[in-house]
């Protein structure tokens, strides 16, 4: 595997540099630390100059294992935002009804006190400090505009997410070095939001303009001119969404399509939707994205290897876990890991094969039970079931897994998921909070319906299978971070799906419903649906209004988009907890916060139910008769169907395959509900939460923020917040 950027070990002793990358002081925007020791001449080295860029990638670029941080957004994982959507349960800070109104924010993204972290703004500091030093330099001026377009994307993306977050931040863009006696000069007030999106897409511009449309070699995965135009859309649309556009002002929908087609248009011949032309069995031309490492889906990526390093501690070691967080507890011999629970609400609001919804096709009944039949062929790339192929390289009957373990029952390219479940009596077989005994040696760790997406699976069509980008262990005592847990495979926080979904919301934005129905039909044509089934459209309607046309984009980014992150955002951008019909409740609000476009209420102009007031539950498939909590004691495995749901295959090549298993369902398991949110709760999301403001350490580090509206602000006495994030 080539050596890719975010390998490389970086040493101050190397760099000559001692302090370079701690980033700020505890306090904010007032760096005390003396720099002037640190030589310039390091910028006039290209090869110093590329590994301090480099650092910056190391500490700016998101990241697949944690996420959600001030310098990366979701993962896709059952983060505290995840947990505010469909895509989880679990009654995260932003939406527990019970947390007190009057707490601070639950995250601290823009201050980050902590000794060994440099927050937002020590990352920010240190692109100034890269921008400054490359550009009084004596490279050549070649070398300085590949450098310092990098320079420039990353201290733009920094900002961005400060600012989809918080709304107006100070703009520094500029090293402050001054005497600390005048440390007090430092403290840089708030811009209004616009004038951050304004400077956010001024940045990328930027940068656009000095970037190449594509890398080489093992410089792949390095920031592009596409990359930079596709957050610039991202940041104008998200200007332009209801959030901030409460008015439905058509000026900045025109914006948002600008800057949309114009990334569009830099990505064209470099970049595009991956195997569109050949979109495979059962969504495997989709699935198989995530697994190419050269994939031209990716606009906007994080590299991993699977390197095995003892100390995890060393930089080498950057390992993609995300197979590990998918897998049952089965496949990979460690319980710790066993897999991600998909919520019933997510199973049910996948199309149909025709492309409708449940309950809204004319080809298609849909039956709660047997929710895997006729399903969007992104479907079977999102959920893992019971009776399915899930296959992957290694062979852990092979292992010698010492004494006291349970035994192993599959080999990798062998493994079929039977996760059903049973208790030992009827009463817990009915009762909600009891998820029972799981098939196959799950145990009390199965899961009902698993998280397969992103999964670099064995179950993909031919041509489009790969070696496995994880590493799998010899043994199990080399079995450190788990069998899956050594993963190569990239982690997209940008890919060119989304960026022609932003192209879409924005062309709807402006009326231009065409080329929103032409794009969205160009992402159902790449997902494999059967136009002999679904129509010449889809399942699309072309004659579709504004609002049904946006309804419909956002519909499509639920599917395609689903457990990449994403949802919470787009949820946010168009107030989908409660329509934004409850601005009126948030203290000091001005009557410039009232709705006045999309109708008065989003949910209501999409055609959407609030999502405040709802539970997120999980199904289970139980056992109809019940058995004592013992493996042997399968009640129904005797009954299991001879041949499993092969993915590899055509469905009308299975018709008696999926048959078999619809008739096991139904003669032998019943769709139970498994609690996920806590009892006798519902989401609630307060309206002030759309715009998160900021914590006490904020603003005792700089005495001139001001808080936002809505919350306390803790340097004058608790009073009502009054910077408003919608002010121009």
């Amino acid at each position: 595997m080539a050596k890719k950027i975010n390998r490389i070990v970086l040493s101050v002793v190397l760099l000559a540099v001692a302090c370079w990358g701690t980033g700020c002081s505890d306090d904010f925007l007032k760096e005390k630390k003396d720099y002037s020791h640190l030589s310039p001449d390091i910028y006039n080295d290209y090869t110093g100059a590329n590994m301090r860029l480099q650092n910056l990638y190391l500490r700016l670029l998101p990241n697949a294992n944690n996420g959600l941080t001030y310098s990366s957004p979701s993962a896709g994982k059952g983060d505290v935002q995840g947990q505010a959507t469909e895509e989880f349960s679990g009654l995260s800070w932003y939406v527990d009804p019970d947390r007190p109104d009057t707490e601070d924010p639950g995250n601290d993204w823009f201050h980050v006190k902590k000794a060994t972290s440099g927050g937002p703004w020590g990352n920010i500091r240190n692109c100034n400090d890269f921008i400054e030093g490359v550009t009084g330099s004596t490279l050549t001026e070649s070398e300085k505009r590949e450098l310092l377009g990098q320079a420039y994307f990353l201290r733009a993306w920094q900002y961005y997410l400060l600012v989809k977050t918080y709304g107006g931040v100070p703009i520094v863009d500029k090293v402050q070095i001054t005497d600390i006696g005048e440390a007090s000069n430092l403290a840089i007030p708030r811009s209004t939001t616009k004038q951050c999106i304004d400077f956010i897409c001024e940045e990328m511009k930027k940068a656009a303009g000095m970037l190449p449309p594509v890398w080489g070699g093992d410089n792949w995965g390095r920031v592009t001119q596409g990359a930079a135009l596709a957050v610039a859309g991202r940041a104008r649309l998200l200007y332009a969404s209801p959030l901030f556009n409460r008015t439905d002002d058509r000026e900045r929908w025109q914006a948002a399509y600008d800057a949309n087609k114009a990334a569009l248009d830099a990505l064209s011949g470099y970049f595009t939707l991956e195997n569109e032309d050949k979109p495979g069995l059962n969504g495997s031309g989709f699935a198989q994205i995530f697994s190419n490492y050269n994939s031209k889906e990716g606009i906007f990526a994080t590299l991993y290897n699977r390197v095995h390093d003892d100390n995890a501690a060393h930089e080498v070691y950057r390992n993609n876990r995300r197979e590990e967080s998918l897998r049952p507890s089965n496949a990979s011999g460690k319980t710790s890991t066993s897999g991600m629970a998909a919520t019933a609400m997510m199973v049910d609001l996948f199309p149909m094969a025709d492309g409708k919804k449940p309950g809204q096709s004319e080809n298609y009944q849909y039956d709660a039970l047997t929710f895997f039949k006729d399903r969007d062929p992104r479907f079977y790339r999102t959920f893992a079931f019971p009776g399915v192929y899930w296959r992957f390289e290694g062979n852990p009957l092979a292992w010698d897994w010492g004494s006291g373990t349970k035994p192993v029952l599959y080999d990798g390219a062998d493994y079929v998921l039977w996760n059903y479940t049973w208790n030992e009596n009827a009463e817990r077989q009915n009762n909600d909070e009891f998820i029972g005994y799981g098939a196959d040696m799950l145990g009390s760790y199965v899961r009902g319906v698993y998280v397969r997406k992103r999964s670099n699976d064995f179950d993909l069509s031919d041509g489009l299978a790969s070696t496995a980008l994880y590493r799998w262990p010899s043994s199990s005592s080399e079995n450190r971070q788990g069998a899956f847990g050594e993963g190569a495979f990239p982690h997209m926080e940008i890919r060119y799906a989304e960026v022609l979904l932003n192209f879409a919301e924005a062309a709807c934005g402006i009326g231009n419903l065409t080329e929103a129905f032409d794009a969205l039909k160009r992402i159902r044509t790449r997902a494999g649906y059967d136009a002999t089934i679904a129509g010449p459209d889809l399942g699309l309607n072309p004659n579709a209004s504004r609002a049904e046309m946006f309804a419909a984009i956002l519909y499509e980014r639920q599917i395609e988009l689903a457990y990449e992150g994403k949802r919470f955002d787009d949820m946010r951008r168009w107030l989908l907890w409660d329509g934004g019909a409850n601005f009126n409740q948030v203290e000091g609000a001005p009557s410039s916060w009232t709705l006045t476009g999309f109708g008065g209420n989003t949910c209501t102009f999409l055609g959407v139910e609030p999502f405040n007031g709802k539970r997120r539950d999980h199904l289970v498939l139980r056992t109809i008769a019940a058995a004592p909590e013992a493996h042997a004691n399968d009640p129904v495995k005797a009954d299991r169907p001879a041949a499993a749901l092969d993915l590899k295959k055509s469905f009308a090549q299975q018709t008696q395959v999926i048959d078999d298993l619809a008739k096991f369902y139904k003669d032998k398991l019943v769709r139970k509900t498994l609690r996920g949110d806590e009892i006798n709760k519902t989401v609630y999301f307060p309206p002030k939460n759309y715009i998160i403001g900021l914590t006490n350490g904020a603003q005792d580090a700089n005495q001139t923020l001001l808080q936002t509206v809505g919350w306390k602000d803790y340097m004058r006495n608790n009073a009502s917040g009054t910077f408003d994030p919608l002010a121009e």
